[in-house]
């Protein structure tokens, strides 16, 4: 099944059912269709393998997406946040393609053979105004691949993961009920359309029959907003955002009555920030969802209900799995696994494998699923007693202290527990000694940290090898925009030398 076949049934079920933009005066599904189809023409004739896009968030993303499909060119949306000289090597890896740019990037872009660039502002003006277009005839397409993502590269070069159409479609039939949306209900889009989420959010709205509102760009304030002004019933947010999302809400008083679900993923969610969102907003049903670009989006989801019991128990064992990511959807195998790729226990900490149809496992030029279709996430966690799973940071991040393995996860955990912590990352850095040590970079709420007594709380509850020997404050840590910590930018900062506030005697 091809994913431009999501948007043909629905509009075909509801034509007159508004699909994109504001409640008043959006676009229908019927016309949501015919502009994808003559944008697909247009592309059809330009016979470009690749269709790429750089720019904010907007009604032209789902366009192009079900365009792209049509005529057989993969949709490669690509990352504007990158500096220019990062930007323009992903620009020369999607050629040959036409490529869609937001007027003020033009300058940033560099010549490249076989790349055609097109203004946003002429594209728009064509295609996504004036009349609705007539149904226009496509050739039919062999090509299998619905998209080209490339990876956020928190750890290295992003990789070009490729999305084929029966991968997506796997996961929107398998996990939404057709048009099971009623018809006032929107879904508002923070996130970028390089993000998996932003690409699942097109999928998923459209067969469900769900209006989508964009945000070009996030802000805490517009996020709230826009949410009050539509209607909005539907919401993913990654943690950063939702914790500033409730500080808007908190002062301004709006408690958005409208707003029914709201999920988020794409970073470790702090259980106190979790914790408060359900506590002011007990008429929202929350949900966890972990997965991977490669995985075409969820693979595991801690549901609405799992909230609610783990936040009201007083036994630790269900009040910890606030901070785990649930357990795996029916269509998806998962297994935690040794480095000899045995199977772990329950409890026991290893490295997360998943099959499903849903999963690609793929990138350009190298196949990464198992022949038996398991794929390695490079992501390390457990699984309780329950099923429920926890998922502990990328097996990159793995600190190696004296030939010892320690996972960052559980010291940052135990740190979070502290009311002064607003924020946390444990790293290794180069050590002659252990060959690494084990440093702390909080944000403290104080401006004060009492570092002897986390210190001492980390060697009764772990032990003294996992307590870190350095201590350094910071404002804030760095995030990229979807939630993912950069370790590798607070690695390069502390190898410059940065002096801690405290080191171990």
């Amino acid at each position: 099944m091809r994913t431009p076949l999501l948007l043909d049934i629905a509009a075909d079920a509801c034509p007159d059912r508004i699909a994109l933009g504001p409640k008043e005066n959006g676009c229908n599904f019927d016309a949501y269709r015919a502009r994808a189809g003559q944008v697909a023409a247009w592309l059809a004739d330009k016979r470009n393998p690749n269709t790429a896009f750089l720019g904010m968030n907007g009604d032209i993303l789902p366009v192009l997406l079900f365009a792209s499909g049509m005529a057989g060119s993969p949709f490669v949306p690509l990352n504007y946040r990158l500096a220019d000289a990062d930007l323009n090597k992903l620009v020369v890896r999607s050629a040959p393609a036409v490529l869609i740019a937001d007027d003020d990037m033009l300058a940033r872009l560099a010549p490249v053979d076989d790349v055609e660039v097109i203004a946003r502002s002429r594209f728009e003006a064509e295609f996504m105004r004036g009349p609705i277009p007539g149904k226009v005839d496509l050739p039919k397409t062999e090509q299998d691949v619905a998209a080209l993502l490339f990876t956020s590269g928190t750890t290295g070069d992003p990789k070009a993961a490729v999305l084929r159409h029966a991968n997506l479609t796997s996961y929107v039939m398998s996990t939404v009920e057709f048009l099971g949306a009623d018809e006032d209900e929107a879904a508002l889009v923070s996130v970028p359309a390089y993000h998996i989420a932003g690409i699942s959010a097109i999928l998923t709205a459209a067969y469900g029959g769900r209006r989508i509102v964009y945000l070009p760009g996030f802000t805490a304030e517009d996020w709230v907003a826009t949410a009050a002004a539509e209607g909005i019933t539907h919401a993913m947010v990654v943690p950063t955002m939702l914790d500033r999302i409730l500080d808007v809400m908190q002062a301004t008083g709006e408690m958005l009555p409208a707003l029914r679900a709201l999920s988020y993923g794409g970073g470790k969610m702090p259980e106190a920030v979790i914790a408060r969102a359900l506590a002011m907003l007990p008429h929202v049903a929350f949900v966890n969802a972990y997965g991977l670009t490669e995985t075409s989006s969820t693979v595991a989801l801690l549901g609405a209900d799992d909230h609610r019991a783990a936040f009201a128990s007083a036994d630790p064992v269900i009040r910890r799995r606030l901070a785990s990511v649930g357990q795996p959807l029916p269509s998806i195998e998962l297994e935690i696994r040794r480095e000899d790729g045995s199977g772990c226990g329950i409890g026991e900490h290893g490295e997360i494998h998943v099959r499903g149809e849903q999963v690609s496992g793929e990138y350009l030029h190298k196949k990464a699923v198992a022949d038996d279709g398991w794929f390695a996430t490079n992501d390390a966690g457990w699984i309780d007693e329950g099923g429920y799973l926890f998922v502990e940071g990328r097996l990159d991040d793995v600190i190696v202290r004296g030939g010892e393995n320690i996972s960052p996860g559980e010291i940052e955990d135990l740190l979070r527990s502290f009311d002064d912590i607003a924020d946390c990352a444990v790293l290794g850095i180069p050590c002659e000694r252990w060959g690494e040590k084990i440093v702390a970079v909080i944000v403290s709420r104080s401006g004060s940290p009492d570092t002897e007594a986390m210190a001492a709380a980390i060697r009764n509850k772990l032990r003294s090898t996992k307590t870190p020997e350095a201590w350094f404050v910071r404002d804030e840590l760095p995030y990229n925009e979807t939630g993912k910590l950069l370790r590798r930018v607070l690695k390069a900062e502390l190898a410059e030398g940065a002096a801690p506030i405290r080191e171990a005697r």
